[in-house]
């Protein structure tokens, strides 16, 4: 059996790998490009895993196979696609065990462990998923772009875009957004948008949430778009509190993950005061999700030799 495991943490921008040793110890990371699945691409988003878990081993003096990789990505949820990507990663030989899941279950291995609270995620995409002190597991969002999604890196986004459309026909009032996302779009006119969106990725709509978000200091209608996606994503959370609930604590825990909500992040601040407004208790440090991953890889190691993550003292 190899000496190491390799969690894979991957989303609609980036995806992030970690190398831990047998005993949970940090021995490498790396940082690749997207791996946002879906029914069409599999076999491309196992070759990105493939690559930042081989730079992740590489960075430690290692190659691949490892003892066991688990690959948490953005889409792997569902039945079809999930095991679509994982025979293409156990093709490709990056683990001797290989099992695939969902971005925000990774996140809450490295938030949670194994006990109860909330995590709420959003990258490229939004969900919220929890466990209460039963052990009873439930999620709201991860609908995707057309059926959900809402106060996500692409639902900011393309709100950003659509406020620009509304405000060249003057169905909306005049925003910096204008100027902005033009430039960030590389078109000399909103109506260059029309082709731009056309041909866009999930990825490429979701990248210009920073600029939205950064234009919301001085400008009207992106100040009401971070607002708007704040109470979406502070919905999620609360709705699924709900659901989960009684719960036996006063102030259930809730992490935040994802490139929107990780510390520093520009809907971090403004959802963990509406959370701490509904009483829930926010989790202050921040979120890594290619370490919970390589965790969830860890666990499958222990399983299928439960002398392998003994504490050698």
């Amino acid at each position: 059996m190899s000496t190491f495991v390799v969690g894979v943490d991957g989303g609609g921008t980036r995806t992030q790998a970690v190398a831990l040793g047998l005993h949970g110890q940090l021995l490498g990371r790396a940082v690749g490009g997207a791996a946002l699945l879906d029914v069409t691409n599999a076999a491309e988003v196992a070759r990105s895993i493939h690559q930042v878990a081989e730079a992740a081993a590489a960075e430690a003096g290692l190659t691949l196979p490892a003892a066991a990789l688990f690959a948490g990505v953005a889409g792997g949820g569902r039945p079809e696609v999930k095991a679509a990507l994982r025979v293409a990663l156990a093709t490709a030989g990056v683990g001797e065990a290989v099992t695939v899941g969902t971005d925000v279950a990774a996140a809450a291995r490295d938030a949670l462990g194994t006990g109860p609270g909330i995590v709420l995620l959003a990258g490229t995409g939004s969900i919220a998923w929890g466990r209460n002190e039963s052990g009873r597991v439930a999620r709201v969002g991860g609908w995707g772009s057309l059926l959900g999604d809402e106060g996500s890196g692409y639902d900011l986004g393309l709100e950003g875009l659509r406020a620009v459309a509304r405000a060249r026909d003057g169905r909306g009032p005049a925003t910096e957004l204008t100027r902005l996302l033009l430039e960030a779009a590389g078109v000399d006119a909103p109506e260059g948008l029309i082709p731009w969106a056309s041909q866009a990725g999930k990825g490429d709509i979701a990248a210009l949430a920073p600029v939205v978000a950064e234009a919301a200091a001085s400008d009207d209608v992106a100040g009401r778009l971070l607002v708007a996606a704040a109470v979406a994503l502070a919905v999620q959370a609360t709705t699924l509190a709900d659901r989960l609930g009684p719960w036996k604590v006063a102030s259930p825990p809730v992490a935040l993950a994802g490139g929107l909500l990780s510390p520093g992040g520009p809907l971090r601040e403004r959802v963990g005061s509406l959370l701490s407004d509904a009483g829930l208790g926010i989790v202050d440090a921040g979120v890594d999700g290619a370490r919970g991953a390589g965790l969830l890889a860890l666990d499958l190691v222990v399983d299928r030799n439960p002398s392998a993550g003994a504490d050698p003292s």
